[in-house]
């Protein structure tokens, strides 16, 4: 595991300040970048015993390799990494709180902008944890987490190694498995989406993989009245989640 990583981005910033300070370890801001998001970065960073050092923009775009850094990167300690016991305590929490687990579990989604906007979504969404297996899939990189918008530290991001065996624990602890194929016979309007439930969204193009599908408890659609045949992964992501949170309220 890697000793430290880089991030960058104000709204990312921001949230491993409000939330880890201790992961700080140096700042690198953009020579006469003066505005009070960047101040209050700098000021809250210099409080936490982090080095802060001010440089010219072809440094910055070095470091991210031509990320979107907004004038600012940092060197950080790694984040926690989430697995499959985390997941069983995450369940577990919520069900003996009386209250519904609600996961997004992700088969295979490679692209680091999808997973970093899925991250976003889900966490406005209130969803508990996002679930993604460790091989073929994006991992927590520094582009996941600038689309994220600072979602990344604050949803767990669960990488499970074998998806299959994952869903059939979630199927024993109560948990209900809704996947998503244009195959489907229902679409989403038409099912009931409350309970603990866990949405499942396949890759881009590829859609689930079939022992991923084997393993749901029941296949929704979305309705396509045009000509596209399918959304980007995201989009299809958001409008999802957004249906159970409406059934679940």
């Amino acid at each position: 595991m890697a000793q430290q990583e880089w991030l960058y981005g104000i709204h990312a910033l921001e949230s491993v300040i409000q939330r880890e300070p201790e992961r700080l370890i140096e700042l690198f801001v953009l020579k006469g970048r003066d505005d009070k998001s960047i101040h209050s970065i700098v000021n809250q960073a210099r409080k936490f015993g982090a080095s802060v050092q001010f440089c010219q923009r072809k440094t910055l775009d070095d470091k991210v390799e031509g990320g979107q850094h907004q004038g600012v990167v940092a060197k950080v300690k790694p984040a926690k990494l989430f697995s499959e016991n985390d997941l069983a305590s995450i369940v577990e929490a919520k069900l003996e709180s009386g209250k519904n687990p609600f996961l997004l579990i992700l088969d295979g989604v490679t692209d680091p902008h999808n997973l970093g906007a899925c991250l976003r979504t889900a966490d406005a969404a209130g969803v508990d944890a996002v679930v993604v297996p460790k091989d073929k899939s994006a991992a927590l990189t520094p582009v996941v987490r600038k689309v994220a918008c600072g979602a990344a530290d604050v949803i767990p991001l669960v990488q499970v190694t074998n998806l299959a065996r994952t869903l059939r624990d979630l199927q024993q602890a109560g948990v209900w498995i809704v996947g998503t194929a244009g195959e489907a016979e229902h679409n989403i309007y038409d099912c009931k989406l409350s309970g603990p439930m866990a949405l499942v969204m396949g890759a881009e193009g590829k859609g689930m993989r079939r022992l991923t599908r084997e393993h749901c408890d029941e296949l929704i659609k979305l309705p396509m009245a045009g000509s596209v045949s399918s959304l980007n992964v995201s989009v299809a992501t958001g409008v999802c989640l957004y249906e159970i949170v409406r059934q679940r309220n």
